[in-house]
């Protein structure tokens, strides 16, 4: 499953038999020394097998980071780790300090977990040979928990990481890319007893693409609405519609149906429940790249159905943006694009204006016909 790795190394002492693997087969290479890559889904049965004695967990995607923390902590609670400190190792942190109070507490009798959060990822010299130092230094009584933003890798990792891939297990946290969302989606729905049609997953993914927190979220709003069972496209749609944050994504399906009168009234919704401009400049965004790149691919020859897979168009919003291709060549596509830079730019007070009156402009002209005085079809950069 994609989403998050786990690397596997030899065992820590007082852990496992001195030599002994984590894992007793390596799925890629049969060396002594080589890494052990599985996949996410491992990660239980790994915990609920053996329990090493340092941890590094490292990404950029909230969820994945917070749940691997999670099941590594019960499984040390679980063999007796009954003490927890936690230490954040900001700009001017004590390392010295740290150091002795891990050799102190290692004189009494109860297991802890100690562990420690590096914000920038970065501890600098004096943090990196601390690390290095308490994790040759570890004893069977601590649990040694390190947790930080996206590491690089190989020869570019810094000394204290290399450090420890030698002595215990490193967790990488990377982001489920679009391709593989809907899979994600659905085995966690399934882990939660709920039994999803897949027109339901494809729709609750195209609702949360990018945020897997609010994926999670909304699973368990399904979980409590509909209870274990079969859940299927009708009910998904419910559900959704109660908040308002899907009233977004909404906005865009009708403006992209040429729904111009819907579109608006939604936007009006939007910006009487307080919704940040910046957030509906988003969806709108997205939209407007993925037209703009069918209508260029159409233009240089393809097909509609094979504009639409360049594009990355879920299959069920490509009857949505056929309409809006309809209405839409590649010079008004990229002239929208145009516009929403310039409603971007208004949003983040670059230029004067009032950014709602820029939303409701791109908007109705989404969702009728070309923007007036189009373009020569390059569009402008967008960053939303």
């Amino acid at each position: 499953m994609p989403g998050l790795t786990v690397y596997l190394i030899r065992s820590a002492p007082g852990v496992l038999p001195a030599g002994e693997w984590v894992t007793t087969r390596l799925a890629w290479n049969h060396e002594i020394g080589s890494l052990v890559k599985l996949s996410a889904d491992k990660l239980p049965a790994l915990l609920s097998r053996s329990l090493a004695s340092v941890y590094l967990i490292s990404g950029d995607e909230f969820l994945l980071v917070a749940e691997a923390c999670d099941a590594i902590r019960a499984a040390a609670r679980a063999a007796g780790f009954t003490e927890r400190t936690v230490h954040v190792a900001e700009r001017g942190f004590d390392w010295a300090a740290l150091e002795s109070a891990s050799a102190n507490l290692s004189l009494f009798a109860e297991k802890r977990i100690l562990e420690i959060r590096l914000p920038t990822g970065k501890p600098g010299t004096v943090g990196g040979a601390a690390l290095v130092r308490l994790i040759s230094r570890r004893s069977a009584d601590t649990l040694l928990l390190i947790v930080t933003p996206k590491l690089d890798g190989g020869s570019r990792a810094p000394a204290w990481a290399r450090s420890l891939e030698r002595a215990g297990v490193h967790v990488q946290a990377w982001p489920v890319d679009a391709a593989h969302l809907p899979q994600w989606i659905e085995a966690r729905m399934r882990a939660r007893e709920l039994k999803p049609e897949r027109e339901a997953v494809e729709l609750v993914a195209d609702r949360v693409e990018g945020n897997l927190l609010a994926a999670s979220q909304e699973i368990e709003k399904l979980l409590l609405l509909a209870g274990p069972g079969a859940v299927d496209l009708e009910t998904v749609r419910r559900a959704v519609a109660d908040s308002a944050r899907f009233d977004v994504y909404q906005l865009g399906d009708a403006a992209l149906a040429g729904d111009g009168a819907r579109a608006l009234r939604i936007l009006d919704g939007l910006r009487a429940e307080g919704v940040e401009p910046a957030l509906v400049l988003w969806m709108l965004a997205r939209e407007l790249r993925g037209l703009a790149t069918a209508a260029c691919q159409m233009r240089a020859g393809r097909t509609a159905e094979q504009a639409l897979g360049a594009a990355h168009v879920w299959p069920k919003r490509q009857e949505l943006v056929r309409r809006a291709l309809a209405r839409h060549d590649a010079d008004a596509a990229c002239a929208l694009v145009t516009s929403a830079a310039q409603a971007d730019r208004v949003v983040k007070g670059l230029l004067p204006g009032r950014p709602w009156d820029q939303l409701t402009g791109l908007v109705a002209a989404l969702a009728t016909g070309p923007v007036s005085g189009t373009s020569s079809g390059r569009g402008a950069e967008l960053h939303v």
